[in-house]
């Protein structure tokens, strides 16, 4: 009976000594780390290759997509019949002329738009911001052309690389000439915070972000 009760008491002792074991080695064991991920890298569209912040773009003419680029392949298909390279510089209309009836005449359905020389057209095509991207307007060309007569220094705009951006929702109304790319980012901003039917505050948060970023480049 004394044994039976030694190998009891022997036992307990042991299963209570493994236990403060698997305790301490759990106390003691170190917290998984979860591995951070990175952001994915932003890539050449057209070889794939790692891309940094401040990289080339091209315009898809036929399709009117931004396409970003490496320097080969900007430098390679720069001169290809389908892309376009976008325009380098920005130029800020402070003494533009477009009074309310002039605007109404481009009857586009707010504020702020862009109007861009195509090569693919043979004319001027107009687009704004909507929820799903950059909506294509038909132009009126008679509009068009007063605009230029009034405001000569849009006979220099570059087809396809660069256009007219206007912003008659802040005050004063904004006007510049600006690369191609740069009118999708606006447009892009804007879908990316684009609220209900309206847009909702969309349009009033990513404008001064876009023109302020505009200005620091």
């Amino acid at each position: 009976m004394s044994a039976g009760l030694d190998g009891m008491v022997a036992a307990r002792k042991r299963a209570e000594a493994l236990a403060r074991m698997r305790s301490l080695a759990q106390a003691g064991a170190a917290p998984a780390r979860t591995a951070a991920r990175e952001p994915a890298a932003e890539r050449c569209d057209l070889c794939h290759t790692r891309l940094p912040d401040d990289h080339r773009h091209l315009l898809h003419l036929e399709e009117r997509r931004i396409v970003c680029s490496c320097e080969a392949c900007w430098a390679l298909r720069s001169g290809d019949a389908e892309y376009r390279p976008a325009g380098m510089r920005t130029v800020w209309l402070d003494r533009f002329d477009c009074d309310p009836e002039m605007w109404g005449r481009f009857q586009i359905p707010i504020g702020l738009a862009f109007f861009m020389r195509s090569t693919v057209t043979g004319g001027v095509v107009a687009f704004y911001p909507s929820p799903a991207g950059a909506t294509e307007s038909e132009l009126d060309l008679e509009a068009w052309g007063e605009l230029v007569r009034r405001n000569p220094v849009l006979e220099e705009l570059d087809p396809d690389a660069e256009a007219l951006i206007v912003d008659r929702l802040s005050d004063p109304h904004r006007y510049v000439i600006a690369p191609i790319d740069e009118c999708y980012r606006l447009v892009g901003l804007i879908k990316m915070r684009w609220e209900g039917i309206s847009g909702g505050a969309a349009l009033e948060r990513a404008m001064p972000e876009f023109f302020e970023g505009l200005r620091a480049r």
